[in-house]
């Protein structure tokens, strides 16, 4: 077995402890703004962006548990980017099409209403 990267202890702590409370409230206000914002078509360019870069950082966070765990290291050090990387891909990565297809319906209900008026 190669020397560990980190201590696998502290570094689980700390990693669970950032990631799940920081990046899970992060996720969490995130996914409450877009419920409020999406249906009223407010906030696309930032909702949109944080959401891929929340995606992008949990395939980071994947490859990074990936090649942790090939390379022999020790389940403290790499269980908790797997999970991480898991959780913000497979959630929010699922949740972009559901914001796109919101959007779009607000823009579409927009131009009827719009319409409406100028008829």
């Amino acid at each position: 077995m190669p020397e560990p990267w980190f201590e696998p202890n502290h570094f689980g702590a700390w990693y669970g402890a950032l990631v799940g409370g920081v990046g899970g409230g992060l996720g969490g206000t995130l996914g409450a703004l877009a419920g409020m914002l999406v249906p009223r078509g407010i906030g696309r360019p930032w909702i949109l962006g944080t959401m891929y870069v929340l995606v992008a950082a949990g395939v980071a966070q994947l490859l990074f548990g990936i090649y942790a765990w090939i390379c022999g290291q020790p389940w403290g050090i790499w269980y908790g980017p797997v999970l991480g990387g898991i959780i913000f891909t497979a959630v929010i990565g699922g949740l972009v099409p559901v914001a796109r297809h919101g959007y779009r319906l607000a823009e579409e209900r927009r131009l009827e209403a719009e319409g409406l008026r100028n008829g």
